[in-house]
């Protein structure tokens, strides 16, 4: 055994004081996390990020040249753009300024989208349409995976069709707390390849949708223990992304593991686009774990996307409220972070039933406190945080041409 290895430093944990502002390379990087909704590539991938310059106060301006000056995207990816840069430390605010792309320019990005098209096997089979959270925690027993079904429940309520991969290889619950049994089938996608389908869950009075998938949908026995080292766990997250047919999805919401390992570390490269959710309770020690959650975030230029308080007060039958784990874990890691405080989800007994029985809070007891704030949360996630991609457009003839080049010759 090799004693000389030189382990990396732990993370440390998140000081209040101002860190000055970020860097450029930093500004683009985690700028490749936004994406041309229809050519699905990234915009420093394909050459539409001009420039950054950054002031000393921490204003940050980023220049755009578009496909087309009116663009009918160019709100997308300029919400996309401050949000992402938003999400770094020490920015004051973000200016985005458009310019256009070059006749040079645009056959250059031509050529880049004929050479996706023509490879055609994406990284991943997650499109680039679709929003991507990663809901983690910085220790176990937060209630993380429930606030991962609820969500994503309350986010299909409307009529969306959302996702829910269980990452949690090891502690997998997602299927228990939605009420899904059975097996995950393959089916074959028009090229031939093997992909699995996700076990579809009907939700709300429309076309709502929750698509699973989860490792305890592939074992004969829940109760099975999987005895995996960390880097199999990163490669089978990797085949629940590449190898699952997601389809059209709004949003994928990803259960992942407690804590920061290699599961935390694979998705940052998988899904550059994700963006984290981090669940806490008001107890001091768990706001201080998951402050080491958000560090690593930043740390894999991923965006924390918020804070949600759990377990935030026991609402009694008489209605009544009781912060029997104390108080402002929530305010406090939003305070570490500079990450906003967007939900705080009140503990019901309605809510341990419901997951016991399989059946989210938002569907057993609509009416109940615990299932109006994850309405609430849903609602401004949807509306104000990360809404669905509204497609416009703005290179909808290219991307035809794109196909027609894709497609065989002669």
């Amino acid at each position: 055994m090799n004693n000389d290895l030189e382990l990396p430093e732990p993370a440390t944990e998140f000081s209040t004081e101002p860190s000055g502002p970020p860097t450029s390379d930093a500004v683009r990087e985690i700028l490749r996390g936004v994406r041309d909704p229809e050519l699905g590539a990234s915009i420093v991938d394909l050459g539409m990020l001009k420039g950054v310059s950054i002031s000393a106060e921490g204003d940050v301006l980023v220049k755009i040249a578009l496909t087309t000056a009116g663009c009918p995207l160019r709100g997308q990816i300029q919400s996309d753009v401050i949000g992402k840069v938003h999400g770094l430390a020490g920015v004051r605010g973000v200016e985005v300024e458009y310019g256009e792309l070059s006749q040079e320019e645009r056959s250059t990005l031509m050529q880049r989208a004929r050479l996706e098209a023509q490879q055609r096997a994406p990284d991943t089979q997650v499109r680039a349409t679709t929003r991507v959270i990663a809901v983690a925690s910085g220790k176990g027993g937060v209630g993380k995976s429930s606030v991962t079904v609820n969500l994503a429940v309350a986010l299909a309520m409307p009529g969306r069709r959302v996702g829910v991969l269980d990452a949690d290889i090891w502690g997998f619950s997602v299927p228990r707390l939605l009420g899904v049994a059975g097996r995950l089938r393959a089916s074959k996608d028009r090229d031939g390849k093997g992909l699995i389908e996700p076990i579809d869950v009907p939700v709300g009075p429309g076309d709502g949708l929750v698509r699973v998938v989860s490792m305890g949908l592939l074992l004969d026995d829940e109760d099975t223990a999987l005895m995996w080292r960390g880097l199999i766990l990163a490669k089978a997250l990797e085949q629940f992304l590449t190898d699952v047919d997601w389809g059209e999805l709004d949003y994928l919401l990803i259960d992942m593991p407690p804590g920061t390992g290699d599961i935390q570390m694979a998705l940052s490269r998988l899904l550059p686009q994700a963006e984290l959710l981090v669940v806490t309770t008001p107890a001091t020690n768990a706001q201080k774990v998951a402050a080491r959650v958000a560090d690593m975030a930043r740390r894999s230029y991923t965006k924390v996307l918020g804070i949600v308080e759990n377990m935030s007060e026991y609402v009694a039958p008489d209605g009544s409220r009781h912060a029997i784990f104390g108080s402002g874990g929530g305010t406090r890691l939003s305070g570490l972070t500079g990450a906003p405080l967007i939900g705080r989800i009140p503990i019901e007994p309605q809510v341990a039933a419901a997951g016991d029985d399989g059946r989210p809070i938002l569907l057993a007891a609509p009416e109940s406190a615990a299932a109006l704030e994850f309405g609430r949360l849903a609602d401004d996630i949807a509306t104000n945080l990360l809404p669905p991609v509204e497609m416009a457009g703005c290179t909808a003839r290219m991307m035809a041409a794109v196909e027609a080049l894709s497609q065989p010759q002669g």
